[in-house]
């Protein structure tokens, strides 16, 4: 039987102490900052199950990769871009890899039709970052890097956006994996969230332009510079 002890003044103003009986004492509830959100089936998704993506599986003895039906070079951008992006929420096969694959295939051959179309990624990337999905939000740290590396003033481009993508940054900064004397396999293939999203940010820095840093800096305090240290 739970018992707690309540103190209150009696009338004449002296301490009293009372038992409750069968009170309970809740703790605070348990934080789910960390908890996955699932999210729901990508647009990407249903394009392909409908067959309106230009790429089909294409199965090698090192692994499956995709086929491009088209040209890489020819593609709408504005339309195909975004698409892909929106399937970085995917964790399932083969819609992971088309949209990982795709999304890498397109920022290689893009060049300045990668510029243009910075607006329309940011709700696909900040959808994909607030799964807090291990697998997703990996992949699409390494887009990021990618994305900002694929051609110029991208970065740039970047900065005004860092305040709807970059909280889920702070969050997972300092998250680690702890296996004790174990290897960790996931950080020899740079999986580690904590120093990817360290990584990211120094390219942010390093590509963003002058009002990089101040803008990293705003929405996570504990970063430190890599210019200027």
């Amino acid at each position: 039987m739970s018992m707690r002890r309540k103190t209150e003044l009696n009338a004449e103003g002296f301490t009293v102490k009372a038992t409750l009986k069968n009170a309970v004492v809740v703790g605070p509830r348990a934080s789910r900052v960390f908890h996955e959100c699932p999210a729901k089936p990508s647009t990407f998704r249903k394009y392909y199950e409908r067959g309106e993506l230009p790429i089909a599986v294409k199965h090698e003895n090192r692994g499956n990769s995709i086929a491009w039906k088209v040209d890489v070079e020819t593609l709408d951008y504005h339309h195909y871009l975004p698409l892909f992006f929106d399937g970085l929420t995917e964790t399932a096969f083969p819609y992971e890899l088309f949209a990982r694959q795709g999304i890498h295939d397109m920022l290689d051959r893009g060049g300045p039709k990668i510029l243009p179309v910075i607006p329309q990624l940011i709700m696909p990337i900040r959808n994909a970052l607030n799964t807090r999905n291990h697998q997703v939000m990996c992949t699409t740290m390494k887009v990021l890097q990618h994305l900002v590396m694929s051609a110029d003033k991208v970065g740039e481009a970047l900065v005004p956006y860092f305040r709807q993508i970059l909280t889920v940054f702070n969050l997972f900064k300092n998250k680690r994996k702890n296996l004790g004397d174990g290897i960790d396999y996931d950080q020899l293939e740079k999986e580690d969230i904590g120093k990817l999203i360290n990584e990211t940010l120094q390219i942010f820095e390093r590509y963003g332009g002058p009002d990089a840093y101040i803008n990293i800096k705003y929405m996570i305090p504990t970063y430190q510079s890599c210019l200027m240290n």
